[in-house]
């Protein structure tokens, strides 16, 4: 009962205050609606960042990667550290200047309208088909399991799940789809003081449950029990191999925090430069902290239950039900209902806007009013919504979810993000090249990972078999070695995705060099401290690194 009186107050409590947030936007403007316009500060851009990223895909399926594999997985967290400053630095500036709406945009400029819209389709594709009914999955497992809704309503596993489903998915749709970025922020920057409180509480009493009563104690303990498992660098066979954070992964991170709509969408809401720059490096630093929460509990779960979990995925809920006094279990359910409606409704609200400018506007009805843009993107956003929903309990069988999300996502992450670094590095490769760029960077990906994996791992386990090898160990080694891991992969196209957009661009250039023109839509004067502050915080992550460095 006290679980579930916190969650209806914390909601009902963002709820009001988003709503009044909200009022201050003209919703009729497309500009007000989809940018909360342009006047998010610094603080608010930086948690709505920071709680965007945190949802249950993240906490359960990161800290389910942490209790197989230990302090290795952090690069997901700490490398993000390193993209964020890339991102503030070098693109965001160029986003301001040219007055974009959506990352899409600068691509119409550079390229063509073409282009543009393929790019947005993309976008929206991954989102309906695999980010948005993986939030909805991957929070309906956690919430359900909290409140033991198939208990509490007398309903089976599965029930209980599609009820969870469409009940996050109205409820952020709700958020999303009517009330625009600034009510998405606004909500983002409440929840996101909450999960970071209940979040650290996860590691400060599974550390005092093994230290008997004391952090430090149990800090103790968990390195001295398993001290291979503090190693920042990974090995062959487990999810993140050190060489993987030279290739795949930073192109991984710098996609997802600087061209991501999901993401940048906040940045470019900002009410300049200098704040947006300031949002992003403080959500810089706070992600290094990052593995406090996302990776920590998971390797306290691998002690406290002897690595003898039934799944990697379990890892996370299974602690906060064994350490967190009962009480305060609905506190943090209530707080990570919010970063699960926050994850749900920052995707639909950057689908309704790519819809809404990039296609709706371009396409369908070029003289629309900006309240009719609005209204359809909204229309827009509903159908969306319904559509996860009814795809989200389809992924059950997905397996390891976090590891899938970011596998799947390389379909259209690499090639998009080749497209624009093409586009800002050079000025003459053409519109031609872009598509062919996209086209055939997806093609090759999928090419790849679901069918030439599929057949040299088949071919590896099928010769293990012959040789007598069944240790489930080396099977999985032999599984990791038949195949480049996909973040290699996502590296080798990305560079022969240039190579071919290069070559293009030499045998038929544009005919102008491409300029991007300064819209004066947003003063673009930079942070006077961005450098320094972006290279120390640089520094420091480097420093991690080679301190658990084994």
């Amino acid at each position: 009962m006290i679980g579930i009186l916190s969650f209806l107050g914390f909601t009902l409590l963002v709820a009001i205050v988003s709503y009044f947030a909200t009022r201050s936007t003209d919703e009729q403007s497309s500009d007000g609606y989809f940018l909360g316009g342009r006047s998010l500060t610094a603080g608010v851009i930086a948690g709505s960042l920071l709680l965007t990223n945190l949802s249950t895909e993240q906490i359960v399926g990161l800290n389910g990667s942490a209790y197989t594999d230990g302090l290795s997985v952090m690069a997901w967290e700490t490398l993000a550290a390193i993209a964020i400053v890339v991102a503030a630095i070098c693109l965001l500036p160029r986003y301001l200047k040219g007055g974009l709406t959506t990352v899409p945009q600068f691509l119409a400029k550079r390229f063509d309208v073409a282009t543009k819209t393929l790019t947005s389709g993309l976008f929206l594709t991954g989102y309906v088909v695999v980010l948005l009914p993986v939030i909805l999955y991957s929070g309906s497992v956690a919430i359900s399991g909290m409140f033991n809704v198939p208990q509490l309503l007398n309903v089976t596993d599965s029930t209980a799940l599609v009820i969870c489903i469409w009940g996050i998915g109205i409820i952020g749709s709700v958020y999303a789809v009517f009330g625009g970025l600034k009510a998405v922020a606004v909500s983002d920057s409440i929840n996101a003081i909450g999960l970071l409180v209940g979040g650290l509480l996860i590691p400060i009493f599974g550390l005092m449950a093994i230290g008997d009563g004391s952090v430090f104690g149990g800090l103790d303990t968990l390195m001295s029990t398993n001290p291979e498992r503090f190693d920042s660098t990974g090995n062959t066979g487990q999810e993140v191999p050190f060489s993987t954070i030279f290739t795949g992964m930073m192109l991984v991170q710098l996609f997802y925090w600087g061209t991501n709509q999901q993401i940048i969408q906040r940045a470019l809401g900002a009410k300049n430069l200098a704040e947006g720059q300031k949002g992003l490096l403080l959500a810089s630093f706070l992600k290094i902290l990052g593995p406090l929460i996302l990776v920590l509990p998971g390797m306290i779960a691998y002690h406290y239950f002897d690595g003898n979990l039934d799944s990697s995925d379990l890892a996370y809920p299974e602690l906060v039900r064994a350490v967190l006094p009962k009480p305060l279990v609905g506190f943090f359910a209530a707080v990570l209902f919010g970063a699960i409606l926050s994850s749900f409704n920052s995707v639909l609200n950057s689908s309704v806007t790519l819809f809404g400018i990039d296609i709706y506007k371009q396409h369908i009805n070029k003289d629309a009013s900006e309240t009719t843009v609005v209204k359809y993107g909204k229309i827009f956003g509903i159908c969306l919504a319904l559509a996860a929903m009814f795809i989200a309990p389809l992924i059950a069988n997905a397996g390891s979810l976090f590891n899938y999300l970011q596998e799947i996502n390389g379909i259209y992450s690499i090639p998009i993000f080749t497209i624009i670094v093409v586009g800002y590095l050079t000025k003459r490769v053409p519109a031609l090249a872009a598509k062919i760029g996209i086209l055939s960077g997806s093609a090759l990906y999928i090419i790849s990972q679901f069918w030439l994996k599929n057949k040299f791992v088949d071919d590896a386990l099928a010769q293990a078999n012959a040789n007598g090898i069944t240790d489930a160990g080396a099977l999985k080694l032999i599984e990791a070695e038949a195949y480049p891991h996909y973040l290699h992969i996502m590296a080798i196209l990305f560079i022969t995705n240039i190579v071919i957009m290069l070559i293009i661009g030499s045998l038929r250039p544009r005919k102008e060099p491409f300029v991007l023109e300064y819209t004066n839509q947003v003063s673009i004067t930079p942070y006077k401290y961005v450098n320094q502050v972006g290279i120390a915080i640089c520094c420091i992550v480097v420093g991690i690194y080679i301190y658990f460095a084994k």
